[in-house]
């Protein structure tokens, strides 16, 4: 299986990172990150830069795509050199996901009409505009198309992905591998638990 997952200026990088992780230990499983043009690209901190190793044009067919989120999605949704490449992949891939903002991608490349999808808890709503039904989860599977919550969904997201394209002993297996047994330290992982007031302070983070 080969995936691709495009990268844009100000990603998030775990976005990207966390699927990769979790895909790229998967046997008989290869990942190729993909831009415009081969080269450095920087994320939304703009203090980590990920190599793209080919273009878009390069991996016209991938067997999957992970399309990854983060600030820079809104200036991405004008970018139709990276809409069209998914638009196209779309119709060959087996499975076609997305993490955070990333599914705000997959609207504007027309996929998720009809569809019920997440995304990231403050760009839930946008979703709408795509003709997609907004779900508060941490993955959400239509068909073969596969949508993850903000940032550390992704790693949910690929687990699944992964137990379905190939069987649960799999993805149980890269999990342990990887050591994934979240425990965070404090409840405060969603609008819905956490303190009273931190959704603002949250907003400013990532604005």
């Amino acid at each position: 299986m080969h995936v691709a997952i495009p990268l844009y200026p100000r990603f998030t990088a775990l976005d990207a990172v966390g699927p990769y992780t979790v895909l790229a230990f998967a046997p008989g499983w290869r990942v190729t990150f993909v831009a415009a043009e081969p080269g450095p690209v920087t994320d939304d901190r703009g203090a980590l830069s990920l190599a793209a190793t080919a273009s878009y044009d390069d991996v016209p067919d991938p067997d999957v795509i992970v399309v990854p989120g983060g600030p820079g999605t809104f200036d991405a949704l004008a970018d139709e050199a990276l809409l069209g490449w998914i638009r196209r992949a779309h119709e060959r891939t087996s499975w076609t996901t997305s993490v955070c903002s990333g599914s705000l991608l997959l609207g504007a490349a027309g996929l998720l009409d009809g569809l019920s999808a997440t995304t990231h808890w403050a760009a839930l709503e946008l979703l709408r505009q795509y003709g997609a039904e907004p779900v508060s989860e941490r993955t959400v599977v239509q068909g073969k198309v596969v949508t993850a919550a903000g940032v550390s969904a992704g790693i949910d997201m690929a687990l699944t992905l992964l137990a379905r394209a190939r069987d649960e002993e799999t993805a149980q297996a890269v999990q342990l591998a990887i050591e994934y047994d979240p425990r965070p330290p404090f409840d405060a992982g969603s609008p819905r638990t956490a303190p009273a007031g931190l959704t603002d302070r949250a907003l400013q983070l990532i604005v």
